[in-house]
Parts: C-alpha cells; sequence; structure tokens
C-alpha cells in the first residue's frame, strides 16, 4: 500500500514548467501539474500531444530541459541537468506501468516482479518473494506464479506489469496507456485492477485514451494539445462543460468519429 501523506492538501509532486525538446521539435512547453496524494490524475488528448513524454520526464525516463520537480521533502531544477541522487529519488518516487508489459521473456512471473527489488532495492530474496506473492494474488494471478509471460494472455502480462511496478512500494504509479496494446475483450480486466487500486488510495498518473474509465476513476483531468495544457478540472468540467474549441472538438471526435 502507497504510504499515508503528512497532509491532503499538500501536493505528492508539483511540476512546475516542464519543457522537453526532441532536436528541433519542442514537445512540451512550460507544463505545470499537481498531483496530490491519494487522487487519480488523468491525462488526455490527441496523440502525440506530450502526455506520455510528461510521464516520463516524472520518473527520469526523459530529462527535461527545464522545469522544476518538487515534492515535500525535496526539489530539483531539471534545467540543472538529472543527477544519480535525483534519479534516484524519482525512481523511489513513482513506478511506471508501460504501454507495452516488457516482461522478460525467460523468467517466471515470480522472478520478473521480485528482480526489482531484490537487484536494484536489495531487498531480501525470501521477504521478495512474499510481497509478489501477495501482490500477485491479489490481482488474482497468484497460480501463475511460476508461469512464462508466453504462457499468459495480454491482459495478465499487464497485470503483472502492474505488480512489478507496485512491488518497489513507491508512492505512486505512473500508468502510459496501459491499455492501447491489449485485444478490447482483455481491456477490462485492466481496467478493474486500476479502478480497484484507485479506490484503495493509490496515488495515480494515467495516460489514457478510455474517457469513461478516466470520467470514473479519476479526480482530476488535464487535457493536453501539441505540448501545452489547454484545459484542467474535475471529469465533470471537462467532459460535461469543456470550454476550449480544441477539447470540444476533441470530445466530438471520439464520440462521433465519422462526424
Amino acid at each position: 500500500m502507497p504510504s499515508e501523506p503528512a497532509t491532503v492538501s499538500e501536493p505528492l509532486l508539483s511540476v512546475r514548467g516542464l519543457r522537453k525538446s526532441f532536436g528541433d521539435l519542442t514537445v512540451l512547453h512550460g507544463v505545470d501539474l499537481d498531483l496530490f496524494p491519494g487522487q487519480v490524475h488523468a491525462l488526455i488528448g490527441p496523440s502525440g500531444s506530450g502526455k506520455t513524454t510528461v510521464l516520463r520526464s516524472l520518473n527520469g525516463l526523459e530529462t527535461a530541459e527545464a522545469g522544476t520537480l518538487t515534492t515535500p521533502d525535496w526539489s530539483i531544477d531539471l534545467a540543472q541537468g538529472l543527477g544519480r541522487r535525483d534519479r534516484t529519488r524519482l525512481a523511489a518516487l513513482s513506478s511506471m506501468v508501460f504501454q507495452q508489459h516488457h516482461l522478460f521473456p525467460h523468467l517466471s512471473v515470480l522472478d520478473n516482479v521480485t528482480v526489482g527489488p531484490t537487484v536494484v532495492q536489495r531487498v531480501p530474496r525470501a521477504e521478495a518473494e512474499q510481497h509478489a506473492r501477495a501482490l500477485l494474488d491479489r490481482v488474482g494471478l497468484a497460480e501463475k506464479a511460476d508461469a512464462r509471460p508466453s504462457e499468459l494472455s495480454g491482459g495478465q502480462q499487464q497485470r503483472v506489469g502492474i505488480v512489478r511496478a507496485m512491488a518497489m512500494r513507491p508512492q505512486m504509479l505512473l500508468f502510459d496507456e496501459p491499455t492501447s496494446a491489449l485485444d478490447p475483450e482483455l481491456v477490462g480486466e485492466v481496467l478493474r485492477v486500476v479502478g480497484e487500486l484507485a479506490h484503495e488510495g493509490w496515488t495515480m498518473a494515467i495516460v489514457t485514451h478510455e474517457l469513461a474509465f478516466a470520467r470514473a476513476v479519476a479526480d482530476t483531468v488535464t487535457f493536453f494539445d501539441a505540448g501545452v495544457v489547454v484545459e484542467q478540472g474535475t471529469p465533470e468540467q471537462l467532459f460535461d462543460d469543456p470550454r476550449s474549441d480544441r477539447l470540444q472538438r476533441f470530445l466530438r471526435r471520439l464520440t462521433d468519429p465519422l462526424g
């Protein structure tokens, strides 16, 4: 379970002025976000709008050229680059669940889940294994601990990916379109697990195209377009009363793709 926050009103992570370029292409133009403990923040928008780059920047998988990442305990000025201490802090703060599960094919499910805690965090094997088995049971995969990834369905593999992220005991989970690589009939089982984690009080940031899901589980929704935050608010505000023409067009296109 995530650690208890000191004060609910204080953000677990504040992002200010996040800027990122790939060569001559600027993909983030000064993004601001606040991620609060125990809340779910959904990031929506068209492909290429910068959502995933924001998420990867929070975990240190991308290095932004400018901006600050601030928690109640520390602050990182990204203009100074990411040092080893900064990357360690970001890795301890959050764990990522990717579009593709990226499981090691030669390892069992149990070993895929325990490799991070034992190798990176130096957790004793017996302790890591006990925690991993409890998490696998939590998502309905206790009987698959000794299976190889190739023996699992896509939905089961993604659930293992979620467990692998949880096994690192982060304060926050980051989901990058966790259902985009799944067959439609497998989407529900993954969204159900994510929804249950939200109900349990996990702090999560989720990049998703599943707008009905975002409406159901998110406390805050941010709509991105062309690397900027266009609108931000509650699901009711964004989905029922969008203010910008751009968000209105985006929602119309998703609800009526031929319109």
